[in-house]
């Protein structure tokens, strides 16, 4: 079975950057699915952040990352990349892996997770 694992968070002062790694193992990573990221702080719903389609690379963005957050994949690593740049305190966030089947920003579409990795920017 095909698990999830994330890496790269950490904490950085506003203005910095950081690459996280979303690494599927155990598995194949089907073309039909579609890997996204999302973020949630506690208290608050879980947000969507980006997606790529696994096949075809059809990008989304969230309009508040919109600009300064880039997806990327590599099919033959079976890992996608979320690279944050000119992140701000707003952007502190648990940051989450997700596959799924469906092009969605919603959440419960998606069916794996992976553990999640912590992003904190200090003003």
């Amino acid at each position: 079975q095909v698990q999830l694992a994330e890496s790269g968070g950490g904490s950085v002062q506003a203005g910095g950057s950081l690459r996280l790694s979303c690494v599927a193992s155990g598995g194949r990573v089907y073309s039909s699915s579609v890997m996204g990221w999302f973020r949630q702080v506690p208290g608050k719903e879980r947000e969507f952040v980006a997606l790529i389609r696994w096949h075809s690379g059809s990008i989304l963005y969230a309009d508040s990352v919109k600009g300064r957050f880039t997806i990327s994949k590599d099919n033959t690593q079976n890992t996608v990349w979320l690279h944050m740049d000119a992140l701000k305190p707003e952007d502190t966030a648990v940051y989450s892996c997700a596959r799924g089947s469906q092009y969605s920003t919603n959440p419960q579409s998606y069916y794996q997770w992976g553990q999640g990795t912590q992003v904190t920017v200090a003003s």
